[in-house]
């Protein structure tokens, strides 16, 4: 399985050692991984993917970085799959601090793995290279999402000299988001549609998609159907998912955690101050692009 690689790694490439906290599941796994920065489609095509992998009894393999990364850990867990986190620190870091309640519930339900000691602190130089490791112990990469330099791009590199399948999921050429993802298809890697183009490597995802249960958006708990006493923070979080390319309503709101009522009230404010624009079709696109 993807482990041997790891020995190989080491030789070549200086892994000491690997650490891990929780149980490692089944693997070779899929690695899904994109920007930290990912828009709204971005973070929401994540999530299905590592729901569709997951509930097929496919390994996600990501870099519990924001964005992405995250999005398919969740996504993958949400289906009661099996997933596994590389880190840029040690185990003993909790980093990011957002990401505590996700890591209570990857450990719960697969590994989180790290090649540094318990308090290695996240260093920039680390990111990149704990990207070999996501690639050893994956048989195909998914780029969900990448602008030129994104790390992911790294991911995908390693995979290639290890003989993995790298795949990108098309985007929009309007802006940078997925610049670097789009290259990847126009320099030979397989677009990524659905589970069924990962059939030939993992036969369980040749079967027909099972309807997707978390299909609602996250309530918070006295959401009421107005924009909560958060309205800043909400709008700042909008205007970073937002883009050149045209974002679904519904995607805002589902990572937002806004109820309609919410979000049409906050996007007619933003609206209003010219910060974004209402499309036909339920469509919202960032005024400034």
């Amino acid at each position: 399985m993807g482990l041997s690689d790891l020995d190989a790694l080491g030789d070549r490439h200086g892994i000491a050692s690997i650490w891990v906290e929780g149980r490692l599941p089944v693997l070779p796994g899929v690695a899904v991984v994109g920007s930290r920065a990912a828009g709204a489609t971005g973070q929401e095509a994540a999530r299905r993917i590592g729901a569709d992998l997951g509930r097929r009894g496919v390994t996600v393999v990501s870099g519990f970085a924001l964005g992405v990364d995250a999005a398919a850990h969740r996504g993958c867990l949400s289906a009661g799959g099996q997933t596994v986190a590389v880190l840029g620190c040690g185990l003993a870091v909790d980093y990011p601090r957002s990401h505590r309640g996700l890591r209570t519930e990857l450990s719960l339900s697969g590994a989180m793995v790290s090649e540094y000691a318990g308090w290695d602190a996240p260093r920039a130089w680390h990111f990149p290279h704990r990207n070999r490791i996501i690639a050893a112990l994956s048989q195909a990469v998914v780029v969900v999402e990448a602008g030129e330099r994104s790390g992911a791009l790294s991911t995908a590199r390693w995979a290639a000299d290890l003989g993995r399948e790298v795949l990108a999921v098309p985007g929009s050429i309007l802006g940078p988001l997925c610049a670097g993802s789009n290259r990847l298809l126009r320099d030979g890697a397989r677009p990524y549609l659905d589970a069924s183009d990962l059939a030939d490597l993992f036969p369980q995802c040749a079967a027909p998609a099972v309807p997707d249960r978390d299909c609602e958006p996250a309530r918070p708990a006295g959401e009421a159907g107005s924009t909560p006493a958060g309205a800043r923070d909400h709008a700042a979080r909008l205007l970073a998912l937002v883009s050149a390319e045209p974002v679904p309503r519904e995607l805002i709101g589902r990572a937002l955690g806004l109820p309609a009522a919410g979000l049409a009230v906050l996007l007619g404010e933003l609206e209003l101050d010219g910060h974004v624009r209402s499309l036909p079709g339920g469509l919202v696109v960032g005024a400034r692009w």
